[in-house]
């Protein structure tokens, strides 16, 4: 009899563990909603709806932030391009063609750099932008910003309502490789499979196109 209650144990222990499990994700999975309201750049077709956005204020000199956009290519960008509901759009002032073009023909050099969106803007634009997202933070004298947001489907910054200090995650520092790959990686695939299970609860039958590229959340490590 014990031997069996121990078989039993082995075996179903497991499924239990991870039912509990899944059913939590699928309840509590999402990403808290920081701030609604986030407005767009007018005149360049640039939306943040119907996409989750990763948004950047690289600033006007870009040599001071090629470490950020590296950092953010090899731990957000080449992780999750190719899913169709997610889109990466830098701000930055006009001027800076040259710096940009520079800079993608770096990044070319080790991934693929089509969906990475630098858009020029003058500098009251990228103000407004920035002032809209409702953070505590600011952007610095070349008009940029270290932290790097994600913006929902429905103009919303989402992050942490509570990070390790107690206080509110607004955007993740991308001079930091560790907050890049412990913090922004699990909440991108939080969000993305938020918007997965949305789909499937909603909408089952969507083409099957939009649903397969959101189920490599859960293998795309």
């Amino acid at each position: 009899m014990k031997k069996y209650i121990v078989l039993g144990i082995l075996f179903v222990l497991p499924i239990v563990v991870y039912m509990f499990f899944a059913s939590g994700v699928n309840n509590f999975g999402k990403l808290p909603v920081l701030h609604e309201g986030v407005v767009a750049p007018s005149g360049k077709g640039v939306s943040f709806e119907n996409s989750i956005t990763i948004l950047g204020f690289p600033g006007e000199n870009l040599e001071l932030k090629k470490t950020n956009v590296f950092n953010l290519n090899q731990k957000i960008y080449k992780r999750f391009n190719g899913f169709e509901d997610l889109q990466f759009i830098m701000l930055l002032p006009e001027g800076t063609a040259n710096q940009v073009e520079a800079l993608k023909e770096e990044l070319g050099r080790i991934s693929d750099v089509s969906n990475w969106n630098f858009i020029a803007l003058p500098e009251a634009e990228i103000q407004a932008v920035f002032n809209s997202l409702g953070t505590p933070l600011s952007l610095d004298k070349h008009m940029g910003c270290d932290q790097v947001f994600i913006i929902d489907k429905k103009n919303r910054l989402r992050g942490r309502d509570k990070d390790d200090n107690d206080e509110p995650l607004y955007g993740y520092d991308a001079t930091s490789v560790a907050i890049i790959n412990n913090k922004m990686v699990d909440d991108v695939k939080v969000i993305l499979a938020e918007y997965r299970l949305s789909l499937k609860e909603n909408n089952e039958g969507a083409p099957r196109g939009r649903n397969s590229i959101l189920k490599k959340v859960n293998t795309n490590e």
